[in-house]
């Protein structure tokens, strides 16, 4: 049996928009406690598992920062292509397990396994520009049918286990949880909250509070605009008597001109 090898990893996506993308993404692991805050920072930027790629990290890591951190609650960074669908388990049970808040920042990319950490949050912030994305499992290998069929049930027992682990906080349907893995689907910040996966989308409000709002322009405005455009577009003639009003002020409720 052949097993998937990091290139092999980035070929497996149907979508192969972003991965050039997510290849840059630094290999970062760190953790940062403060006893006088009672937090610990904890980065987890690239590759998860490193049962895959010397270069990467394992829940063995998130093991002994979250030891170190005792009781603090947790905030993570967090910028993932994914990785070992095992490992990013165990650090999602390894997080659940902990006394302190977990408050997890998808700063870029949470996909595939990476996924499956952020479910472990109580408050997951998903930044602005962020995505994140699930998709089936996978692997590669070589041998009989016996071994492709046998491989094709550990596939299927993995994503039931990995779609449990997502409905803890989607707001959706197994069936349809079921088929966003199947179809690998790639949800925005705010399509992330929508849907329950996340709780937050930082720097976008979702009742559009924060946006530009156009101003509503009454006909007293209108007139008085119009008046104005009038007065700035008739020929300079002071010999001839206006015609028509002169331009009234305009009131307050103006916000400006809108294109």
């Amino acid at each position: 049996m052949k097993f998937l090898t990091k290139e092999d990893f980035f070929n497996s996506f149907k979508n192969q928009n972003y991965v050039e993308q997510l290849k840059q993404i630094p290999q970062k692991f760190n953790a940062v406690h403060n006893e006088e805050t009672k937090t610990s920072e904890i980065t987890i930027y690239g590759v998860i598992g490193t049962s895959w790629w010397n270069d990467s990290f394992s829940a063995a890591d998130i093991d002994e920062a979250l030891k170190a951190a005792g009781d603090n609650d947790i905030i993570i960074n967090l910028n993932s292509p994914g990785g070992d669908a095992f490992d990013g388990i165990s650090i999602f049970n390894r997080l659940k397990r902990h006394n302190g808040k977990i408050t997890i920042h998808v700063d870029g990319w949470a996909c595939s396994a990476a996924s499956i950490i952020a479910m472990a949050a109580d408050e997951l912030i998903m930044e602005l520009g962020s995505m994140f994305m699930i998709h089936e499992a996978s692997n590669v290998i070589w041998g009989t049918k016996t071994d492709m069929r046998k491989e094709a049930d550990v596939l299927e027992a993995l994503e039931e286990g990995i779609i449990n682990i997502y409905m803890t906080k989607t707001n959706l349907s197994r069936e349809d949880v079921r088929a966003k893995v199947d179809a690998e689907t790639w949800f925005s910040a705010n399509k992330a909250v929508e849907y329950g996966f996340a709780d937050k989308a930082n720097g976008v409000d979702s009742n559009n509070e924060n946006k530009p709002q156009n101003a509503v322009l009454t006909v007293e405005d209108k007139r008085g605009i119009l008046n104005e455009l009038q007065g700035i577009l008739k020929p300079n003639n002071q010999n001839e008597e206006p015609s028509e009003p002169q331009p009234q002020k305009v009131t307050a409720k103006r916000k400006g001109f809108f294109f």
